[in-house]
């Protein structure tokens, strides 16, 4: 196939362009400077030139290609708009791509987040569990960001092989340098200790990146239409678990952080509301559908490839 790319060059995308060369398809990747166009060389991709803000110019690509995958945002809207504004710069582009695609059953597969259907299901989220609908009510919200999805999930009425790709709340990988692991690393060595919210029994899911790509290709291939499906690999880890494994590296000690309205946001910050949140996710429908496996290293035998924790600093602790 000759697969549009967009966002190639990010923690996710510069997965998924090598998993789909290696599989034998064409790449194209959207490049708006010079450092993103030699990056997507030596990925293997061809390379077009453009940004997210022409959406005459994508809707070209998306029609010259056999199928699109989307995986780029807008965060230069983050420090000023919020979530608010990535989503409403996001929603053109998908109803872009739909005009694009439309009647032709060519697919079209963005990502999404696994917190979409919500955190107090009861139980593990599924990939029938639709994203929650957002409203006025929810601006300022990261669920705000599930009008995208909905969108694109829609489109399979109007005859695009749709789908939306749901990633792990911590995507790890050696080339991870913003994800939630880095974050919480560094607060770590910031505070003295790492924090865990009240008894860190809430659960967190994860991904490695690679595993993450090689769905991305699968449902590009044979995903039906109008559908979620879970790049999860770990569905249900305790957070005080995630929180002892990076103390244990840092040779910090793990440290409970009472459930107070002040405490809890002393130590975690701007990510109190995420951090204090369950986020259990099932993968079964993904891989029986699908027939996606997890084959990369889970998250806590991760946090040993040597990028999370470099050598001097291990040493340094007598490992």
């Amino acid at each position: 196939m000759r697969v549009f790319v967009a966002g190639g060059t990010g923690h996710s995308g510069s997965y998924i362009i090598p998993e789909l060369i290696a599989a034998g398809h064409e790449v194209t990747g959207l490049a708006r400077s010079d450092a993103s166009a030699a990056a997507l060389s030596a990925l293997g991709a061809k390379v077009r030139r453009g940004d997210l803000l022409d959406l005459d110019g994508l809707k070209e690509a998306a029609s010259g290609s056999d199928g699109v995958i989307h995986v780029a945002h807008r965060q230069d809207l983050l420090p000023f708009g919020g979530m608010d504004a990535v989503a409403a710069a996001e929603l053109p582009i998908m109803l872009a791509y739909g005009e694009a695609l439309a009647g032709t059953g060519k697919p079209l597969v963005t990502a999404g987040s696994i917190g979409s259907p919500g955190q107090h299901l009861g139980r593990p989220a599924t990939e029938e569990d639709s994203a929650l609908p957002a409203g006025e009510e929810h601006k300022g919200t990261l669920r705000i960001r599930n009008v995208v999805e909905r969108a694109v999930v829609d489109l399979a009425e109007q005859g695009v092989r749709s789908s939306v790709v749901r990633i792990a709340t911590i995507a790890h990988s050696t080339t991870d340098r913003a994800g939630f692991l880095p974050t919480l690393i560094a607060l770590g060595k910031e505070k003295g200790f790492v924090g865990y919210h009240g008894d860190g029994a809430n659960l967190w899911n994860a991904v490695h990146i690679r595993d993450a790509a090689t769905l991305f290709r699968l449902a590009l291939e044979k995903g039906p239409a109008g559908r979620y499906w879970h790049a999860v690999g770990d569905g249900a880890i305790p957070f005080r678990e995630i929180a002892e494994a990076i103390a244990g590296r840092l040779g910090l000690p793990a440290v409970s952080v009472p459930d107070d309205a002040l405490m809890t946001p002393g130590y975690f910050g701007i990510l109190t509301n995420i951090v204090t949140q369950s986020y259990p996710a099932s993968n079964l429908i993904t891989r029986r559908t699908l027939g996606w496996e997890a084959a990369q290293p889970g998250l806590l035998a991760d946090l040993d490839n040597g990028h999370y924790f470099p050598a001097g600093r291990r040493q340094e602790l007598g490992w």
